[in-house]
């Protein structure tokens, strides 16, 4: 799930309203969403906001309080999240799964083909979990071969299976949505071999769906948070989301960090947005959708990890680049 610890580019580190709409409106009511990864993180982040604005949001994971924890061993769980949901305004529905396994989500997509009259909406694919198999420290040629590729089958092939099961439902219905989450939006090295192979070909994922939903009305589009204060973040620096700026003293740049509700918040618009099909295809950015859907985060403040990089990184470190 996403809680990486780094911000785009692979630097070191760790509401509801969508544009024009009173935060009262629901804009995805009676909107079926699949959040595969929404555990915690920014899946958590997306998997709320949808719920936030009218969607009824099948929320997967492994971490479950029924069935107990991932190898992660965070306490987060898909029924917090889906409760979540449910308490922001939509309908949270948890179901345990191991999105590795074909078998499982085969299982959840028919659950939902069933339980929705073969309607899905959204696909949010952000299974992620790849933090503690990440080696920033070695070259390929260092790297333990048999844990980085545990990091690409975890974070790409998981995001293969559940669009090979999910697709169909959008494909016969001739419209949705589906959403590759990823780090970073441009060709730039994220620091770590297996890391930015996974994050890159995780937008390379949306762009060739695009390329094959696009004759059938679905849109597909990667997205990248910035600065994510996850669980996992916020733990790194001692903090929790209400005294989050006690860590700005450890790190200046946390000072530009976005909550996982920013991220959900771009994702609720995109899925609002009647003229999303223009989008399909690209990598977009928080930084780039809070300027165009107006929206803001949990705080009422709108992150923009990109500026704060132009005047205060790209010296040291170089321009992001170009967006794919």
């Amino acid at each position: 799930m996403t809680t990486d610890t780094r911000p785009p580019g692979g630097t070191p580190a760790a509401g509801k309203a969508t544009a024009g709409k009173p935060p009262t409106e629901t804009p995805l009511a009676g909107k079926v969403a699949l959040v595969a990864g929404g555990t915690r993180g920014g899946g958590r982040g997306i998997a709320v906001e949808l719920g936030a604005a009218g969607a009824t949001v099948y929320v997967t994971g492994r971490s479950s309080g029924a069935a107990g924890r991932s190898e992660m061993g965070r306490p987060e769980t898909i029924e917090d999240t889906a409760a979540r949901v449910t308490a922001a305004g939509g309908v949270g529905v948890p179901v345990r799964t191991d999105h590795s396994r074909p078998e499982e989500v085969r299982a959840l997509v028919e659950r939902i083909a069933v339980e929705q009259d073969g309607r899905l909406d959204v696909l949010v694919n952000s299974v992620w979990g790849g933090d503690p198999l990440t080696d920033w420290e070695h070259p390929l040629w260092g790297q333990d071969l048999d844990t980085g590729l545990r990091l690409l089958r975890q974070a790409v092939e998981t995001h293969v299976i559940t669009s090979r099961f999910a697709l169909p439902l959008m494909v016969a219905r001739g419209s949705g949505l589906v959403v590759e989450v990823t780090d970073g939006n441009t060709a730039r090295y994220r620091g770590s071999f297996f890391y930015d192979l996974a994050k890159s070909a995780v937008i390379r994922l949306a762009f060739a769906q695009s390329a094959e939903l696009r004759p059938h009305g679905v849109a597909a589009v990667a997205i990248t948070p910035g600065f994510l204060r996850s669980e996992a973040v916020l733990d790194h620096f001692g903090v929790t989301e209400a005294d989050w700026r006690d860590g700005v003293a450890q790190d200046p740049d946390f000072a530009h960090s976005e909550s996982p509700a920013y991220l959900g918040r771009a994702v609720a618009a995109l899925a609002a947005d009647p003229q999303i099909m223009a989008k399909s295809g690209r990598a977009l950015a928080t930084w780039g959708l809070y300027q165009e859907y107006g929206f803001t985060d949990a705080d009422g403040t709108r992150p923009d990890f990109a500026a704060h990089w132009a005047k205060n990184l790209e010296a040291e470190h170089g321009p992001l680049g170009d967006p794919l």
